[in-house]
């Protein structure tokens, strides 16, 4: 991932302008913005339901001449979920609107993936733009989840379906790719091994489901940053941090071998995330709840993606009640949610 790239999940880089609670609304393209919330929906548009994703394997490569890092990125998609609806719009150009969780740091301008996965799903069909679109938030926000990411997938296909341009899903997902390295996979789901940036994608076969508690921080972390730490403490440890200091990530066999399975324990003794150690470094409070989770019976805790959500994989339904719990009476966390594993990819409802 090239460390200038907006963070996939986009929406962090906004301060705040509303409320948790609030539904907000505005246009992309300078218009006056009229559209509520409830808008998109009423105005028979079309849904598609997108997951989010957790990172079992996160190696990273060193920082190579063109400003990215190789990856060996394996992703699963986990069932928390956003909801774009695109519906015909009132007005020239995208027009995008918000609810749900952590609204106040979803950014409703041109920097938001969802608007331009639209814009340039028009551009590739030589159409103009206009699409009201409404995003329902449940993903957490700027946490390494890919919640930005799924959103532009589900934009792309959303608008596709809206425009009946029938865009063939090899070519959903070369635009996606464009729009950042997440994207591709919030369009297929379940697990695949991600290579290159992360958007060379390999379907993986899981043999069972995996229960996870996601302990939700206050804030979020800039993906950026967290790369160029990572790319600090490797050089502050006489490693280097450049792709000829730092061995060409691969796949975990172990771990592609505990998926494929669904041995939970197996998959708990081969989680890794290389981006962990800067996540902590940037927000040492992540070792806190690391810990409180790890103490209440997770098999295995990490940081998910680039943070600051960590992420604990359980035995069974009961046993991730039970961490959630520990999460959530520990304080140090805003809130703990379990979930399974794997879940499907971006989805029309």
């Amino acid at each position: 991932m090239r460390n200038q790239d907006v963070k996939d999940e986009a929406e962090d880089m906004n301060d705040g302008r509303a409320t948790a609670s609030s539904d907000r609304t505005e246009a992309t393209d300078g218009t006056e913005a009229t559209t509520s919330a409830d808008a998109a929906e009423a105005a028979g548009g079309v849904t598609a339901r997108v997951p989010a994703k957790v990172n079992v394997q996160l190696a990273v490569g060193g920082l190579r001449p063109d400003g990215f890092h190789g990856l060996a990125n394996v992703f699963l998609a986990v069932g928390l979920y956003d909801e774009v609806t695109a519906s015909p719009a009132g007005a020239p150009g995208v027009r995008l609107t918000v609810s749900g969780r952590d609204t106040r740091h979803v950014p409703l301008d041109d920097g938001n993936l969802a608007a331009r996965a639209a814009r340039l799903l028009a551009e590739r069909h030589g159409r103009a733009p206009d699409v009201a679109l409404h995003i329902a938030k449940d993903i957490p926000v700027a946490g390494g989840m890919a919640g930005g990411s799924a959103d532009a997938a589900g934009a792309l296909l959303a608008c596709d379906a809206l425009w009946g341009t029938r865009t063939p899903q090899s070519e959903l997902r070369a635009l996606a790719a464009e729009l950042g390295s997440d994207v591709p996979f919030s369009l297929v789901g379940g697990a695949a091994l991600g290579q290159g940036r992360g958007e060379l994608l390999t379907p993986l076969e899981v043999g069972g489901t995996f229960h996870w508690v996601f302990a939700i921080a206050d804030g979020g972390l800039s993906t950026p940053s967290v790369y160029r730490e990572c790319d600090r403490l490797r050089v502050a440890a006489g490693t280097g941090a450049d792709a000829d200091s730092v061995p060409e990530p691969r796949p975990s066999q172990p771990l592609l071998d505990a998926l494929r399975t669904g041995d939970a324990a197996a998959l708990a003794a081969s989680l890794t995330n290389d981006l962990q150690a800067a996540a902590v470094s940037l927000r040492p409070s992540l070792t806190d709840t690391l810990t409180t989770g790890s103490s209440a019976g997770a098999l295995a805790a990490l940081v998910s993606g680039s943070g600051p959500t960590c992420a604990f994989l359980a035995a069974d339904a009961e046993s991730a009640e039970a961490v959630a719990a520990a999460l959530n009476a520990s304080g140090h966390c805003r809130t703990a949610r379990t979930t399974t594993a794997p879940a499907p990819g971006a989805t029309l409802l």
